[in-house]
């Protein structure tokens, strides 16, 4: 399975063997679900999505504050 991967300004083809969610996705960089949203192919999607071959995974990292 192959498919598109945005952190910021960086775009990255990622290859895996075995089937992924999102939360996997994050898992593998060290991305905590409470401090992103993300898209895939354009649509905002929970963590328990599938990630699917030739898909776009977009990473937004969320800024909050006081």
């Amino acid at each position: 399975m192959k498919f598109t991967l945005i952190i910021d300004d960086e775009k990255k083809t990622m290859k895996f063997r075995e089937k992924l969610t999102i939360k996997d996705v994050l898992k593998n960089f060290n991305i905590p679900l409470e401090a992103v949203v993300i898209k895939k192919n354009g649509e905002i999607v929970v963590e328990e999505e599938q990630v699917d071959d030739g898909d776009i995974i977009e990473v937004i990292k969320v800024i909050y504050g006081g």
